[in-house]
C-alpha cells in the first residue's frame, strides 16, 4: 500500500505488555504512558486495570490531552484473583461475572471505549458445557455495559493447549459462541490477535474467516512456540522476528491482507490495530517498540 497505515485505522499498543515497568511503580506507569500519549505513531493506549491507587484518573487525563482514546482490558481482574469466567462451579462463575462488572465500571470511569475479556480454563469432553456457561456469563456482562451506556463488550481470542489453555480457542468454536451472544447483543465483538493464531494450530483463513462478521477488535504480535524449553515459549509476545519465532514481515503482511480483503481496513477506516509485544529478558523497550512499528510499516508496504 502507498497510503500510510494510519489512512486504514487507528494504531494501538498495549502499554503493561510494551512496558513491563509500568506495574511496578506509579512513576514508572505514568512515565512510560506518557512515552506512548507523545508518539505520534498511536492513536490508541491499551490499558487495564491502573496498578495503584489514583492513576485510573491521571491515566484519563492523560488521554484526553494527548487527544488519544483506550480501551480497557479485564484480562488481569480474571488472572489476579484466579477467576474463571466460564467455571461449571455457578459461585466460581457468578464471582468471575461481579469482577468484571467493576473493571466495566472502571472501564466506563476511565472513558474507555471498548472492555476485553477472555475465556478461561476447561476439561475434555466438557467444551459444550463450559461453553454454554460462557455465554451465559457474556450475556450478562454485555446487559451490563448496556444499562450503564453501550460500552462495547469484546472478548479476545487465546491459545486453547499451550500457554493460557483457554476455551476460545479454536475459530469453530468462537463463531458458535460469538453467534448466540451476537444474536441478542449488538454491543459484543470478537478480537482475534495474530500472535495466537499459530497457537491454535490454524492457519490465517482458517482463524478469520468463520468470525469474519464478529471481528471488532485486531492484536498483531508474535510468539515462540517451536522449543518447549525456551523462557519466551508460549504467549509472552516476543518483538516481530525474534529468533526462533513464528511472525515476522512476512507472515504480517499476509495478515494485514486478509484485514483489507474482509473488510476489517479499509481506507479511511477507523477500527483499531494495536500492538502486543513485550521486551523479553533485557532488551530495552523502547527499541522494541520502534521495531515493532518498522515491522508493520514494512508490511503494509508489501500489502
Amino acid at each position: 500500500m502507498r497510503e500510510m497505515i494510519h489512512s486504514y485505522a487507528r494504531i494501538g499498543i498495549v502499554h503493561s505488555m510494551a512496558y513491563p515497568e509500568s506495574v511496578t511503580s506509579a512513576q514508572a506507569y505514568r512515565t512510560t504512558l506518557k512515552k506512548i500519549l507523545s508518539d505520534e505513531y498511536f492513536d490508541v493506549a491499551e490499558l487495564g486495570h491502573p496498578p495503584f491507587e489514583g492513576l485510573a484518573a491521571e491515566a484519563k487525563e492523560m488521554v484526553a490531552q494527548a487527544h488519544c482514546t483506550l480501551t480497557y482490558s479485564g484480562h488481569g481482574l480474571l488472572f489476579s484473583k484466579g477467576l474463571n469466567i466460564n467455571s461449571l462451579d455457578e459461585g466460581e462463575r457468578k464471582r468471575a461475572v461481579q469482577a468484571l462488572k467493576e473493571g466495566i465500571d472502571e472501564a466506563y470511569a476511565m472513558g474507555s471505549e471498548e472492555f476485553q475479556f477472555l475465556s478461561r480454563g476447561w476439561e475434555a469432553g466438557k467444551e459444550n458445557l463450559y461453553l454454554a456457561a460462557l455465554i451465559t456469563s457474556t450475556k450478562e456482562l454485555c446487559a451490563y455495559a448496556q444499562s450503564k451506556g453501550g460500552m462495547p463488550v469484546v472478548l479476545e481470542v487465546f491459545d486453547h493447549t499451550i500457554d493460557k489453555k483457554s476455551l476460545l480457542g479454536p475459530a469453530p468454536l468462537v463463531a458458535r459462541y460469538a453467534e448466540a451472544v451476537r444474536a441478542e447483543y449488538e454491543n459484543f465483538g470478537i478480537m482475534i490477535d495474530c500472535s495466537h493464531i499459530p497457537m491454535i494450530g490454524e492457519s490465517i483463513d482458517e482463524a478469520v474467516d468463520p468470525i469474519v462478521e464478529y471481528i471488532t477488535h485486531v492484536h498483531i504480535g508474535n510468539t515462540l512456540i517451536g522449543d518447549k524449553n525456551h523462557p519466551s515459549y508460549g504467549d509472552y509476545h516476543p518483538r516481530f522476528g525474534y529468533p526462533g519465532s513464528e511472525n515476522d514481515t512476512e507472515y504480517l503482511a499476509a495478515f494485514l491482507q486478509k484485514l483489507v480483503d474482509i473488510g476489517y481496513l479499509t481506507e479511511g477506516g477507523t477500527n483499531i490495530l494495536s500492538f502486543e509485544v513485550k521486551p523479553q529478558g533485557d532488551e530495552d523497550p523502547d527499541p522494541v517498540v520502534a521495531s515493532s512499528k518498522r515491522t508493520l510499516d514494512r508490511a503494509w508496504r508489501a500489502v
